[in-house]
């Protein structure tokens, strides 16, 4: 390379190299504390240590001090708002998932107190979830028969709901919130409208008032259970349940024409409870065949940690319901967090929320409560209530415990219809097909993997359609490490700036000179795809240019600005693309390399059979090297050109 030009370019470092266990320590913190959570830590007396580590973890101490009445007041009408959704809405998931009703309004005393001292979300309101109540019927049903045997079938149960927790707070300890980030948006639309359809057509039971009813959850074994049973419906029980059905469904549309109206269709589950127990107490309906929850004991939530069936021979069963019930929830919980708290424009720390709805549910296991987290439909509506904290939680709380204390022979004639209806009027809110028809617009490949997990629900089970969903994606991740995009780039016209000819149909070739780009690290699973992909694109070039009639390519520049790292396997493709480029009598040259990719280039000798001089720190500057080797070589030719000729005359 001419010495005026190495005098004036950039050389590209490489870093110092890092002690090993240095590099280990600081990559893992990368890795598992992208926040940098003790940053607050640093140079502060240790004192104020304890106090701020016990604000962490505890974040109640943090923001409790700041606490005002008018916060108070605002948080008890959105506690007690919520609480009305609570029970019915407890008692109808206690009951989907078939265990006794008590332990919805249970599972809305216990856990919500826990997430507001240990939860970051000002907004989420605690309580049972529709689709972790289904799988717990769907997973543990197949082992135990709840009818036959109840009692195994509720300790199973809260055996699940104890695993659930000591996976979720683990994730939250060790920071491996990215387990859950495998459920992708496309995943979760599919996979909770699917089970939102299996959901509503396992009410057509208590909607049509069948005592017997298949424990399946497919679409095809739940519509042959219906039909096969058309003489044992019961009309008086359809009737009622469709009246409530479009009750809810007319207090939903008038809310969200008028937002301000927001607690008519909070009140409406509750007000249908009431409604139904006094249409059945005062006409005798249950005589006629309606279906009612029948007698409910008072008191606060009994002691249930000798209930845990530790030995049992299907703790297999309550590990795998309780893994994946935590799964989703977890996602359930955090998304719908983070959606509410982008609207008060304040950050909800993932690890921390995992710790939380992880220690709420070890807590509630051992309370007589099942599974938790934080379901939209409660959340929206202390949002829409106008909630400051999670002080919220605690006024539903105390509102549950005066239920349990005074008001549970209230329930004894609510009809079993009015919690059908209130279930499907919820679920029906979990079928978004709108997001379904955006994702189809925007995305083919997440439609494809929505519609497989909806199907995956509908046509098979619950479980089949997260395995399927949770696949697609991992095979979605897959195709991208391991057939990355590379593209040529061009020179914009009356610019420096070189982009993808693709994207930039107004990019210019420049001649002699290929210029390429990988979009993503160098691993084993793209490097032979990557080393063909070169070969490709080099053949295709000389090609074009061979039909151009255009001077042949001499240099060949490889931009690796999104290379973010490289491996052995990564390395060896490009030694040997070097090789291969070489062969042809072209030359490699690099492009910005990183950090990372310039210690490893280095130690593997790749630097040295290069060249240090060919590696540039820009794009711009690597094709300037080269047309000023082309030009140099060019005016090389023609003075040898000049001297024979010169020769040649005086001969």
């Amino acid at each position: 390379m001419g010495k005026d030009f190495e005098a004036t370019r950039h050389r590209v470092p490489v870093p110092p190299s890092k002690p090993f266990f240095s590099s280990l320590k600081s990559s893992l913190k990368k890795t598992l504390f992208p926040d940098d959570p003790f940053r607050q830590f640093k140079n502060q007396p240790p004192s104020r240590r304890l106090v701020l580590g016990l604000q962490y973890f505890v974040p109640i101490l943090e923001w409790a001090p700041r606490y005002t009445f008018e916060f108070f007041k605002a948080d008890v009408v959105a506690g007690i708002t919520i609480a009305s959704l609570a029970v019915p809405q407890g008692i109808s998931y206690a009951n989907l998932a078939n265990l006794p009703p008590i332990m919805g309004i249970y599972s809305s005393f216990v856990p919500p107190l826990v997430y507001a001292m240990l939860g970051s979300s000002r907004d989420l309101a605690v309580g049972t979830l529709a689709v972790p109540s289904l799988l717990i019927t769907s997973m543990i049903g197949k082992e135990v028969n709840p009818i036959q045997n109840p009692k195994l079938y509720l300790q199973l149960a809260l055996t699940a709901t104890f695993f659930a927790g000591v996976f979720q707070a683990l994730l939250g300890f060790l920071r491996l919130g990215l387990v859950v980030d495998f459920l992708s948006h496309a995943t979760i639309v599919g996979f909770m409208g699917g089970a939102a359809t299996v959901v509503c057509l396992q009410q057509v039971k208590g909607i049509l008032g069948l005592s017997h009813f298949t424990h399946a959850t497919d679409l095809v074994s739940v519509l042959q259970s219906v039909f096969s049973q058309i003489h044992q419906w019961r009309w008086e029980s359809g009737v009622l349940g469709c009246c409530f059905l479009f009750f809810l469904l007319l207090t939903r549309y008038f809310s969200k024409r008028k937002g301000a109206f927001f607690w008519i269709n909070a009140m409406a589950p509750l007000v249908s409870v009431v409604l139904g127990s006094l249409l059945v107490y005062l006409t005798h309906a249950e005589k006629r065949g309606v279906q009612v929850i029948g007698h409910l004991k008072k008191g606060l939530n009994p002691p249930s940690l000798s209930e845990l069936a530790f030995g049992s021979q299907y703790l297999t069963t309550a590990i795998k319901t309780g893994v994946i019930i935590g799964a989703i929830s977890l996602a359930e919980g955090i998304a719908v967090g983070r959606s509410f708290a982008m609207f008060k424009n304040y950050h909800i720390d993932g690890n921390k929320e995992m710790i939380a709805l992880g220690m709420m549910n070890i807590a509630g296991s051992c309370t007589s409560c099942y599974l938790t987290a934080g379901p939209f439909s409660r959340t929206a509506v202390n949002f829409n209530a106008g909630c400051k904290t999670a002080v919220s939680n605690i006024v539903m709380a105390t509102a549950v415990m005066i239920t349990l204390l005074f008001l549970t022979p209230l329930f004894h004639y609510t009809p079993l219809v009015v919690l059908s209806s209130i279930i499907v009027a919820a679920m029906l809110g979990l079928i978004d097909y709108q997001a379904a028809f955006h994702l189809w617009k925007v995305d083919k490949f997440d439609f494809v993997v929505c519609i497989s997990s909806y199907l995956g629900v509908t046509l098979g089970s619950v479980e089949i359609g997260l395995v399927i969903a949770v696949l697609l994606s991992l095979l979605r991740v897959l195709l991208f490490v391991a057939r990355p995009r590379t593209c040529v780039l061009g020179k914009i016209p009356n610019s420096l700036t070189y982009r993808s000819m693709d994207q930039y149909p107004i990019a210019n070739n420049v001649p002699g000179i290929l210029i390429l780009r990988i979009d993503a690290p160098v691993y084993f699973a793209n490097a032979s795809y990557l080393r063909e992909r070169i070969v490709r694109w080099i053949d295709e070039e000389e090609d074009r240019l061979k039909s151009l009639g255009e001077m042949g390519l001499q240099y060949v520049v490889l931009d690796m600005s999104s290379v973010g790292s490289i491996d052995t396997s990564g390395i060896s493709m490009l030694e040997e693309a070097n090789r291969n480029i070489e062969t042809r009598g072209l030359k490699l040259v690099l492009a910005n390399p990183g950090s990372e990719v310039m210690k490893k280039l280095d130690k593997s000798k790749f630097l040295e059979a290069v060249g240090h001089e060919w590696i540039f720190p820009a794009v711009g500057e690597a094709v300037e090297a080269c047309n000023f080797m082309l030009h140099s070589s060019k005016l090389d030719h023609k003075t040898v050109q000049s001297q024979l000729q010169a020769s040649d005359d005086n001969v």
